[in-house]
């Protein structure tokens, strides 16, 4: 069996490693289009928070893979080819941005008003409110829903299998209908993306003690220092 499961394993793990890249690369566009669409659904200008209704709505609301379907089967017919592993950053990107919309301006909103309050006695212009004193505090509850999101992600990679692209769930398929050892293959399938997953909840951890210290949000010791206790002896005369 452990022989086994090693003759699999490099197979498997060269198609972790393309999920990883994808995840990464859908990931980028994520956050670009979330930060956007987010600050932009509270903009002033109504045009503006139409176009960021729409996109959010748009892609909440069709299947992402749907949405992957489209941009590598039928945007060709359009006379655009995408190559599968940019259609399937793209498609990605697209989707969980649209989720991470709704983080940023939730974030944004749940900022005290005091701090707006502050910033405007100091004379800051709406853009330097946003960037000095406003996006910085809400990065701190951004962070969470985003790992979140990002787990989701991740998962989410195995729909690109549909699209030929040879990532981890393809290559489980192939070794499968190769072997027919279904058990054993997506068993280990299974533990490879939990371990992805759990590396990239603990690297998000991570990150949001550090953004909680940049604006001093530092835990507070809840452990007190130890008192030594001296017994002075008497000594007689």
């Amino acid at each position: 069996m452990l022989s086994t499961m090693l003759d699999y394993l490099p197979t498997l793990l060269r198609g972790a490693l393309v999920a990883l890249e994808i995840t990464a690369g859908a990931a980028a566009i994520g956050l670009v289009m979330a930060v956007l669409a987010g600050l932009m659904a509270r903009a002033r200008q109504r045009a503006v928070r139409a176009i960021a209704r729409v996109y959010v709505e748009f892609f909440r609301g069709t299947s992402a893979l749907v949405q992957l379907f489209w941009l590598f089967f039928a945007l060709p017919l359009l006379g655009w080819e995408m190559h599968p592993m940019f259609a399937g950053i793209v498609a990605l990107g697209l989707n969980i941005g649209a989720y991470g919309a709704e983080v940023v301006r939730g974030a944004v909103n749940a900022v005290s008003p005091g701090q707006y309050e502050a910033a405007i006695a100091l004379s800051f212009s709406p853009a330097q409110r946003m960037r000095r004193i406003i996006f910085p505090q809400a990065v701190v509850g951004m962070i969470p829903p985003f790992g979140n999101l990002l787990i989701e992600l991740l998962k989410g990679t195995a729909l690109v299998s549909l699209i030929t692209i040879n990532d981890l769930t393809f290559n489980a398929q192939v070794l499968r209908q190769l072997t027919g050892h279904t058990v054993l293959i997506f068993s280990m399938v299974l533990v490879l993306y939990f371990v992805m997953a759990y590396l990239m909840t603990l690297g998000m951890r991570w990150l949001e003690r550090r953004a909680k210290a940049s604006i001093g949000q530092v835990p507070v010791a809840t452990t007190q220092p130890a008192v030594k206790t001296v017994v002075r002896k008497e000594v007689p005369a």
